[in-house]
């Protein structure tokens, strides 16, 4: 994908976002991954916890929350 992004990113054919990063795979989300991708932009993927921003062109894991069940969830 041509976003201008230092890290290799890639897309399911299910639309999952997927990265490499530190030498492993990491799922990025699906709706919540940011289209077009912009320095500084930053998500939470809800069924990991994962968090990540976009800092100098790459993508940076910066913590994980508890995933949180939504009420039409339970």
């Amino acid at each position: 994908m041509a976003f201008f992004l230092k890290t290799k990113v890639w897309q399911t054919g299910a639309l999952d976002w997927w990265a490499m990063l530190d030498g492993e795979d990491v799922y990025l989300g699906s709706r919540e991954f940011p289209l077009p991708p912009e320095e500084g932009d930053a998500w939470h993927v809800r069924s990991t916890g994962d968090k990540f921003r976009i800092e100098n062109g790459e993508i940076i894991r910066t913590g994980n929350e508890p995933v949180v069940a939504m009420p039409w969830e339970t």
